[in-house]
């Protein structure tokens, strides 16, 4: 009666040391016969009853409570322990199938993280070892498989996420983080630092001077002074306040101004301030020491100023600098020395400092959107770039200049521009200025035909020709022309017009002309026009 009543007990109180143990939970004789068993949620497994569970054998034959693994997955542990004639015993092995189960749902996530998060995203074991990784294009990537990580050993070992720098890319961070206590998901910022990198070097425009007065084209009188006001004032060793609209050639004036000055062999280092954070910008100008802040390259970088030494810096759009970071400017142009981001230590500088800007800033300032001491500081000197409308005749001496450099580039032979272009070139107001009319001249030259000499109207962007004048050539209208190559110059003019219509786009082009975009682009090599 007391066994009956003893198995009873240890039956009712199988589903709740399943649940805690987080998988099977069985009761067997001394032989290890199984009599029940449940999983964590409470439920029989009957197709197991009357089998033999080696464990609970062990533990009844010797009684003696007796540790080992599942019966049926070798990673899960079980524990068995005798009670009177019977043995009662419990395994993990429905916890193990969840980590394993979640561990494969991870494997087959990482390339999807990888390229929603933008970085490097790895899956490590308990030592911190790499055992996956995809890169940001979620690609494999083996190149550190198996390499141990100190933070993701320190995540595993005290359970808690952790952040420090990544392995793989210099500069990027990196958060590691445990998922049990066999393996931890790991992932960084990697692509979002070199693209900061990459913006950053787009930014640095210049790392040299590479124009001179003399490759600046322009005869009109409004160039020629401004021409000479450069060379009069490259001597000196003032700051330069550099004024134009967008388009004008600011920064040909910069790099024409510091090779004419006897700085002309020290470095020229151009900035653009509006095209960086200004943490970046801070970064990049004063240089920074190892550790001053999260993603900071190892043993630190110099910044701008100090690799300009004795050159010249050129701050580019000088109007869109944060107004903070115009107090630290201002201190570096009064002290003429630099102190690095984490640092005490100043550093003595030597740079003549050029800035350009297409804002009003005597206005910002009234504005307080400028800082009116820093203004008197880079505008000692200033210098005015007129504006393309202002200098005419210049209009075709730089159309024959780009005319002569797209030709070379696009295999055209196009020598002259038709009178209708002239007129027209002459009366447009031209408001992106020089940059404007060289787009102008690139986008035509892509519309010309290999044997065409003459730039027409129906070669110019849809802007200048919103009303498609000229579409068609008038040699296509001739009697004497055999039928096929007057179809094929229409066919090519219908292409031409439905692109500038379109601004290009060939999708939109293809639609206007009631055909597929493979049609269309199979029709644009035929008659080369790509």
């Amino acid at each position: 009666m007391e066994a009956r009543i003893l198995l009873q007990h240890l039956c009712q109180a199988l589903p709740t040391i399943a649940r805690i143990t987080g998988g099977f939970a069985t009761v067997t004789d001394r032989e290890g016969k199984r009599i029940e068993s449940v999983d964590s949620r409470g439920q029989q497994l009957k197709q197991y009853e009357g089998l033999i569970y080696d464990i609970a054998r062990e533990a009844g034959e010797n009684q003696v409570p007796v540790f080992g693994h599942s019966q049926f997955i070798a990673e899960a542990e079980a524990w068995a322990l005798p009670i009177d004639n019977y043995v009662i015993s419990c395994s993990n092995v429905e916890k193990i199938e969840r980590d394993n189960k979640l561990r494969e749902t991870l494997s087959q996530a990482l390339p999807l993280i990888a390229k929603i998060t933008g970085g490097e995203t790895v899956l490590f074991d308990q030592d911190g070892r790499r055992l996956e990784s995809f890169d940001h294009t979620g690609k494999q990537n083996d190149k550190f498989i198996g390499k141990v990580s100190k933070a993701a050993q320190q995540a595993m070992y005290t359970q808690q996420p952790v952040i420090g720098e990544s392995i793989s890319v210099m500069g990027a961070t990196a958060v590691r983080i445990p998922i049990t206590d066999k393996y931890g998901l790991g992932f960084n910022n990697e692509m979002t630092v070199l693209q900061k990198q990459k913006l950053l070097d787009e930014v640095k425009k210049f790392q040299y001077a590479k124009y001179n007065l003399l490759d600046i084209i322009g005869e009109s009188e409004a160039i020629r002074k401004c021409k000479t006001i450069t060379e009069y004032i490259a001597k000196g060793i003032s700051s330069v306040l550099i004024y134009g609209e967008t388009g004008t050639g600011k920064e040909f004036f910069a790099q024409a101004l510091h090779n004419a000055s006897d700085r002309c062999n020290k470095p020229f280092i151009a900035i653009n301030c509006g095209a960086l954070p200004s943490t970046l910008i801070e970064a990049n100008l004063f240089g920074y020491v190892d550790g001053s802040y999260t993603g900071a390259k190892k043993g630190g970088s110099m910044g701008i100023f100090e690799a300009a030494d004795k050159g010249t810096v050129f701050l580019d759009e000088i109007s869109e600098m944060d107004w903070d970071l115009q107090a630290k400017l201002l201190r570096v142009i009064q002290e003429r020395e630099v102190t690095r981001i984490g640092s005490t230590k100043p550093i003595p500088i030597n740079v003549r400092i050029i800035s350009s800007t297409n804002k009003k800033l005597r206005q910002m300032v009234e504005e307080k959107r400028f800082r009116e001491d820093l203004y008197y500081r880079v505008n000692v000197v200033e210098l005015q770039v007129p504006v393309l409308k202002e200098r005419e005749n210049d209009i075709f001496l730089l159309t024959e200049y780009f005319l002569g450099k797209y030709n070379k580039l696009l295999d055209k032979m196009v020598r002259r521009i038709s009178p209708e272009v002239e007129e027209l070139f002459r009366s447009y107001e031209w408001p992106g200025n020089v940059r404007e009319l060289q787009n102008c001249i690139e986008s035509a030259l892509n519309m010309v035909q290999i044997d065409e000499q003459s730039l027409e109207i129906y070669h110019l962007p849809v802007h200048f020709n919103p009303k498609g004048i000229g579409v068609l050539p008038s040699q296509v209208s001739s009697p004497d022309m055999d039928l096929a190559v007057i179809i094929s110059h229409a066919e090519k003019n219908a292409i031409v017009h439905a692109l500038q219509k379109e601004e290009n786009s060939r999708s939109r082009a293809a639609l206007r002309l009631g055909i597929s975009s493979t049609t269309l682009w199979r029709k644009m090599r035929e008659h080369e026009i790509i």
